[in-house]
């Protein structure tokens, strides 16, 4: 993914009432259960329909590294998929969503005004319908730059404008260096 989109993820994450299977047995339990067959297991690991049913079995219990961490992502991905729902739709229409990140900052403003980039450390809350836009990029499959540019917008709007307070003639804002990013529902 990306760094805004595994940002965005792993705040909806936070709403997950219950952990996720552990175990590599445990995982292939559950992705069995949710795609209804081993074959659409092995698929989309890209192992064996065999291996898959020795780990459910519990004949195998220790992947590979690789299958690890494919089987992780495909389980994060499947989990709890109410609550996700729910999460993202309170953010979207009552609670907004909160990024932290340090940054390298700047704008692009009239002559005149000083517009270099420098690094901030901001904690910003962003109204709902930033939220709403951000969860709809991301799952209409929006890249990076374009999860940025939302996010961007909504810092000019509550960072750099207060809110619409504080009338500016700010016409974009760009992030560079991002050395931190975080988002919270």
């Amino acid at each position: 993914m990306s760094l805004f989109g595994d940002g965005l993820e792993a705040a909806v994450q936070k709403a997950f009432t219950r952990p996720a299977p552990k175990t590599a047995p445990a995982q292939m339990r559950y992705l069995v259960k949710q795609l209804k067959s081993t074959r659409a297991v092995a698929q989309i690991l890209r192992v064996s329909q065999r291996t898959v049913e020795r780990y459910v079995k519990n004949q195998i219990k220790k992947p590979r590294p690789e299958l690890a961490a494919r089987l992780e992502r495909e389980v994060t991905r499947r989990w709890q998929p109410q609550v996700r729902a729910r999460a993202r739709q309170q953010a979207a229409t009552t609670g907004g969503i909160v990024i932290d990140t340090r940054a390298r900052i700047g704008y692009t403003a009239p002559i005149g005004t000083t517009d270099d980039a420098r690094l901030r450390h901001l904690t910003v809350a962003l109204p709902p319908q930033y939220a709403a836009r951000l969860f709809d990029a991301q799952q209409a499959g929006a890249g990076d730059q374009q999860l940025q540019q939302i996010a961007a917008e909504g810092l000019k709007e509550m960072y750099f404008q207060d809110g619409g307070r504080r009338a500016g003639d700010l016409e974009e804002i760009r992030f560079t260096d991002i050395e931190h990013i975080e988002f919270e529902l």
